[in-house]
């Protein structure tokens, strides 16, 4: 039974190792829009407001009626009952620090420096506007580490979190597959 659980910062090709993980283990991914609708179901809150909680940017009405706590418990509780299934890759959720002590878990972040993410993302969105793409990089990490702090009290970027810090700027990404593939196959 496989069970990876990845935080990988925007523009790191971070979505490519999680599909060719997924390819070469028979792995499901997890989206977002699983947890969500999940998290929605149990707290009573609709999906685009719980999405917005995780991200770290709920409007301020729901940040008023939303129990962070509850949301937090729920989040957890998906994260638990997905990785009980096996075979199974979570990207994100905080599902790296909710399974951290899981022996069997595959605790793995990807990362490269921002130059690195700021050119990925330029590629991606075919844009030639730097600033902005640093901006958006800059975003998003901000809204993971609120999310992270609020939902769980931590720090997604705590090496000790992970089993493989990988950083796609150095490592080609079937290399990283393939580090974590044997990661996952080791009997440690």
């Amino acid at each position: 039974m496989v069970v990876i659980a990845m935080t990988r910062e925007m523009a790191t090709l971070g979505k490519d190792v999680a599909q060719g993980l997924a390819d070469r283990l028979g792995l499901s991914i997890v989206h977002h829009e699983i947890v969500e609708h999940d998290v929605a179901s149990l707290s009573g809150l609709s999906e685009s407001e719980v999405h917005r909680f995780l991200q770290g940017q709920p409007l301020l009405m729901e940040r008023l009626r939303a129990d962070g706590e509850r949301v937090s418990r729920y989040t957890a509780q998906e994260i638990l009952e997905l990785a009980a299934k096996g075979n199974v890759l979570i990207r994100g959720w905080g599902a790296s620090y909710l399974l951290r002590a899981v022996p069997h878990v595959v605790t793995v972040r990807i990362c490269a420096p921002m130059d690195f993410r700021v050119h990925t993302l330029m590629e991606r969105l075919g844009t030639s506007n730097r600033e902005a793409a640093h901006r958006e990089i800059e975003r998003s990490d901000a809204a993971h580490s609120a999310a992270m702090k609020r939902l769980y009290g931590g720090n997604w970027r705590a090496h000790w979190l992970y089993a493989a810090v990988l950083n796609t700027a150095r490592i080609p990404v079937g290399e990283c597959v393939e580090h974590i593939a044997m990661l996952a196959a080791s009997p440690a």
